[in-house]
């Protein structure tokens, strides 16, 4: 169905919307996937924080100008999906990479985060990431490695002097 101007309008101010607050873009080729498949894939992307959208090329290109995904702007050709990350970067790139091992007709084209494009086998780098949770962790477990190496380091002197007092008391009632 064509859209008017108006319809236009409303697509590429969403697309920017998203594209301005995204982490980062996942673009993959569609073609041949059925309209379930596609409303499988939709109801993942929502539960995980990623937009997906199938829109007209001119009108994304349009949409990411003056966003960090203005350099993919050049490569948008063919039938494609776009997922934007809201809230995890590495989200859509599991998204995608989980979705294509199921359907063979998904395929990735390119990758983008941080105004960098990257090519479509960076999917697997991108859904690598550690989701915030993750990350998190990983953090506070940084931070309290040197607080526990320094309670080790302050208890031992304690340690070793309970320890030479427990041997010279077992001395003295051998003797």
């Amino acid at each position: 169905m064509a859209l008017n101007l108006s319809q236009k309008q409303e697509v590429v101010a969403e697309l920017a919307d998203v594209a301005s607050s995204a982490h980062s873009l996942v673009v993959s080729e569609y073609a041949g996937l059925t309209v379930g498949q596609l409303t499988d894939m939709r109801k993942k992307a929502r539960s995980e924080g990623v937009y997906l959208k199938v829109a007209k090329n001119t009108l994304v290109s349009r949409a990411v100008q003056g966003t960090d995904y203005q350099c993919v702007a050049d490569a948008l050709t063919g039938p494609l999906v776009y997922a934007f990350s809201k809230e995890d970067p590495g989200a859509a790139g599991r998204l995608i990479k989980e979705f294509v091992k199921g359907n063979d007709k998904l395929k990735p084209k390119l990758v983008s985060i941080g105004g960098q494009m990257y090519p479509a086998s960076h999917v697997d780098v991108l859904a690598s990431l550690p989701t915030r949770e993750q990350a998190l962790g990983m953090l506070v477990n940084v931070l309290a490695q040197p607080a526990t190496m320094l309670a080790r380091v302050l208890a031992e002197p304690a340690s070793q002097v309970a320890r030479v007092v427990a041997r010279v008391g077992e001395q003295k009632e051998a003797a």
